[in-house]
């Protein structure tokens, strides 16, 4: 598909740079399979799902993947986008072309990191010298590598700290929030729980490759980035059973479902799953796991607009944005949530 299909018209304005508090006190726009909209908020969630019903969080902590530093006398900067082994990650470099295979570079509290190899697609094997865990030193050197259209309007902060990162972070190695969670609170599960709404987890560790733009024309010359991800069988069995006993599974955010569907064979069983995961949804595709989906609204010819288009249309999510951006809705990661319900 024509990849400007995917495209509308956002206000500057409407881009969130701070979370709504209390976090779940966020607008929740409701889109079901036809019909009107519902304008609600997320603490309205427990009376839009039915008892059994399954929601399905991400427990990935982000790092401090965010880095500046210097190659010699040049400035750099290096944004973590996937861990390869116990010292190694693939980065993203800014002003890559002052750094070169085999040049070491210096970021803040003395942590350096050797350019060992650049990847076909521009980014860079890093390779962390010293003794100490990458984690200790990203806890030293880095910040919080919020997305780019909240970084270039204002400064990252010891808040965004805590502002970003979900009440589930457990499993360090994202290096962008699943998003959806950032809402959910202790006072939002204890009314879920008491509506007799389920939880399960899972661990996706979300790349910086979520917002790279798609520069293909077409959906079909795309190549989409690559995520760790895990899921157990006790969660997969209990998720099994829900499903068979005519129960929703409701994944929250864009990264579970991707997990899950990739987990999930065409005879619609969950298995657990351990690896690398680059599935693409686009229009067209067959969900196999997921009943529905709580998600923020995402940026123009994404390839997450693309999954929720599949999810419910294309033109019933266009519709479903033009109502958002008429009604004032805040965007991207800080910003509302919508409820898809195909």
């Amino acid at each position: 598909m024509r990849v400007d299909l995917f495209d509308f018209e956002l206000p500057n304005e409407r881009i969130a740079l701070r979370p709504a508090r209390p976090r779940d006190a966020a607008r929740m726009l409701v889109v079901p399979a036809e019909g009107a909209f519902g304008d609600r908020t997320v603490m309205d969630l427990p009376d839009l799902l039915e008892p059994g019903d399954v929601l399905v969080f991400n427990d990935t902590r982000v790092i401090p993947a965010q880095l500046e530093g210097r190659r010699g006398e040049a400035k750099i900067g290096a944004t973590l986008h996937k861990r390869i082994d116990l010292r190694r990650w693939q980065a993203f470099v800014r002003n890559a072309k002052r750094l070169r295979v085999g040049d070491v570079a210096t970021f803040g509290g003395g942590v350096t990191a050797i350019a060992e190899e650049r990847l076909e697609d521009g980014s860079f094997v890093l390779f962390f010298e010293g003794d100490e865990p990458v984690e200790v030193l990203l806890d030293r050197a880095g910040t919080m590598p919020l997305p780019p259209y909240i970084a270039g309007k204002r400064p990252t902060d010891e808040q965004d700290r805590e502002d970003y990162q979900t009440m589930f972070a457990k499993e360090d190695g994202a290096v962008a929030a699943p998003t959806a969670a950032l809402h959910f609170t202790d006072r939002l599960m204890a009314a879920l729980a008491e509506r007799g709404i389920t939880t399960e987890t899972l661990t996706l560790h979300v790349g910086a490759g979520t917002f790279l733009p798609v520069k293909a024309d077409d959906t079909e010359d795309h190549k989409m980035h690559a995520e760790f991800g895990r899921l157990e069988q006790d969660v997969c069995d209990r998720l099994n059973a829900a499903r068979a006993a005519g129960n929703r599974v409701i994944s929250v955010g864009t990264t579970s479902l991707r997990l899950l569907e990739s987990a999930t064979g065409e005879d619609k069983v969950i298995r657990p799953f351990a690896g690398d995961t680059d599935i693409f949804i686009t229009p067209g595709y067959t969900f196999r796991a997921i009943d529905g989906l709580m998600t923020n609204f995402h940026l123009p010819k994404s390839t997450l607009f693309m999954l929720v288009s599949a999810l419910m249309g294309r033109e019933r999510m266009q519709d479903a944005y033009a109502h958002a951006i008429a009604n004032e809705y805040r965007f991207y990661s800080y910003g509302d949530s919508s409820l898809l319900l195909p």
